[in-house]
């Protein structure tokens, strides 16, 4: 990306993307919150924006989604989780495999992502709820992770082959 204009008006395109994204399907799980499909846009950002713009878009996106949404408890958490998520997933993409942006490094990276958010909602709802109801939501945020994963690294590739990359870049 060539200046900071541009890093702004993308970076604010992606935290639309999150929050619409997050809010176009909403499942409710055990303990009040819900499952969405916004996980595949925060992988994503990750992974196509520079490392600060990327996690603003995440964090930004998925809180303004709670937000708007009604689940007004979880937007701070949910900022700092999705947050965590992109610097996990950037983080392992571009510095722990420094042979190149690879579906393998994207997969890795978004596991561990998944595995940031899972835990961060168990802390989070712990605290709020108590840890051993918290448990019910551990199967619901892995499969809203697998989900996510498999969005991400699916638009990724899209996003390569018409090269969106590089347009963005």
């Amino acid at each position: 990306m060539k200046n900071t204009t541009q890093k702004i008006v993308i970076s604010a395109m992606f935290t639309a993307l999150v929050c619409v994204a997050t809010m176009l399907i909403k499942i409710p799980s055990p303990l009040k919150g819900y499952l969405n499909l916004g996980d595949g846009i925060v992988l994503l950002a990750a992974w196509t924006l520079p490392l600060p713009y990327g996690v603003a878009a995440a964090g930004l996106g998925s809180a303004l989604a709670d937000l708007l949404s009604g689940y007004l408890v979880y937007a701070p958490a949910t900022f700092v989780i999705k947050g965590l998520m992109a610097v996990v997933a950037y983080v392992c993409c571009s510095q722990l495999f420094k042979k190149g942006k690879t579906n393998l490094s994207r997969v890795v990276g978004g596991i561990l992502a998944e595995l940031v958010m899972i835990l961060g909602y168990f802390l989070f709802e712990g605290f709020l709820y108590g840890f051993v109801p918290s448990l019910v939501n551990i199967p619901a945020n892995a499969v809203q992770g697998v989900a996510g994963i498999i969005i991400g690294v699916a638009l990724i590739i899209i996003f390569e082959k018409q090269k969106i990359i590089k347009l963005l870049k």
